[in-house]
C-alpha cells in the first residue's frame, strides 16, 4: 500500500514537472513569436557646397508584438565646417505602430544622400508645380509674410481630400515657382489613434525620404526631398485661418528671388533719382 501511494505520488510529481516544463516552453515559444526585435542602423557623410560637412547616424527598431509592429527611428545629425570644427548637432526621433502585414518605415529607400539621380530629379515639383518654371497669372498680389515674393492661387490637377486653397509663390521680376503651399480649414487627421497621420506617410513615401519632427508641443515635421529643397507640414493649429498646412520650396529659388529682388530694388531707385533730377532741371528752367 505504501509502495502503491508512494508510486501513485511520484507520478503526480513527475507529471507536474512536465507540465511546469511544457507550459515554460509554451510560454518561451509564445514569447519568442510575439516579441521579435530587430535592430539596425546607417552612417552617412555629406559635404555642402559651402564646405561644411553633415554627418548623420540613423538607428531604427522594428518589434512585433502579437499582431503589432512597432517601428522606432532615431536620427543624430552634426554639422561641422570645413575646419572640422562642430557646428551643431540635432536630434529626432519618432515611432509608429501597425498591423502585421502591412508596410511601414522600412519599406522606404535610404536617406536622401544615397537617392539616386531619378529619384532627386523626381522631387522638383509639389502639388504638380516644378519649382523654377514660369507661372503665368494675371492675379499676383503681395503676401505680407513673404516680402518680395508675389503670391497667386491656383487649383492643382489633383487635389487633396479635405484641403480648401492652394497658393503659389514666384520670384518678383521673371514669375518663376519658389514655394508651393496646400492649405485646410479643418484640421485633417486619418480618423485613428494608433498610427500617424497619412499625410505623413504619404509625403514619405512620394519623396522616399523620412519626416523629421520639428516641435516640442505642436505637429510639425519637415522632409528633406532634395538638394536644397524641403516640404514643411503643420497638421493642426497652423493660423487662425488654417489648421493644416502643407508648404514645399527651394532655396536656390529664395537666393533667385532674393537677387531679382535687390535688382528691382537699384533700377526703382536709379528710376526714382532720374525721375528727381529732371525735376530740378525743370524747375531750374523755369526759373
Amino acid at each position: 500500500m505504501k509502495n502503491y501511494k508512494a508510486r501513485k505520488l511520484a507520478g503526480i510529481m513527475a507529471g507536474i514537472v512536465a507540465t511546469s516544463a511544457l507550459i515554460g516552453f509554451a510560454a518561451k515559444t509564445s514569447e519568442t513569436k510575439k516579441d521579435v526585435s530587430q535592430k539596425s542602423s546607417e552612417a552617412a557623410v555629406v559635404t555642402n557646397e559651402n564646405g561644411s560637412i553633415s554627418r548623420s547616424f540613423v538607428e531604427c527598431t522594428v518589434s512585433t508584438n502579437g499582431a503589432m509592429v512597432t517601428e522606432h527611428r532615431r536620427e543624430t545629425r552634426t554639422t561641422l565646417d570645413a575646419d572640422g570644427n562642430v557646428l551643431g548637432t540635432t536630434s529626432t526621433e519618432y515611432a509608429q505602430t501597425y498591423p502585421v502585414g502591412e508596410v511601414g518605415m522600412s519599406s522606404l529607400a535610404p536617406s536622401i544622400s544615397q537617392k539616386s539621380s531619378a529619384e532627386v530629379e523626381d522631387a522638383d515639383s509639389f502639388m504638380g508645380l516644378k519649382f523654377g518654371e514660369v507661372f503665368a497669372s494675371t492675379n499676383f498680389f503681395s503676401d505680407a509674410d513673404e516680402g518680395h515674393l508675389k503670391c497667386a492661387r491656383f487649383t492643382p490637377k489633383k487635389a487633396l481630400a479635405g484641403f480648401d486653397d492652394y497658393f503659389v509663390y514666384v520670384t518678383p521680376k521673371t514669375h518663376r515657382i519658389v514655394k508651393v503651399y496646400a492649405c485646410a480649414k479643418e484640421a485633417v487627421d486619418s480618423g485613428s489613434n494608433w498610427r500617424r497621420n497619412y499625410l505623413i506617410e504619404a509625403l514619405e513615401r512620394r519623396y522616399r525620404t523620412w519626416a523629421r519632427p520639428r516641435h516640442f508641443f505642436r505637429p510639425v515635421y519637415t522632409f528633406v526631398i532634395g538638394p536644397g529643397r524641403f516640404v514643411t507640414a503643420c497638421l493642426a493649429g497652423y493660423s487662425s485661418t488654417y489648421e493644416t498646412v502643407l508648404a514645399a520650396w527651394d532655396d536656390s529659388m529664395l537666393t533667385a528671388a532674393a537677387d531679382e529682388a535687390e535688382e528691382l530694388r537699384r533700377a526703382a531707385l536709379k528710376t526714382a533719382i532720374e525721375k528727381r533730377q529732371r525735376i530740378v532741371n525743370d524747375a531750374a528752367d523755369a526759373f
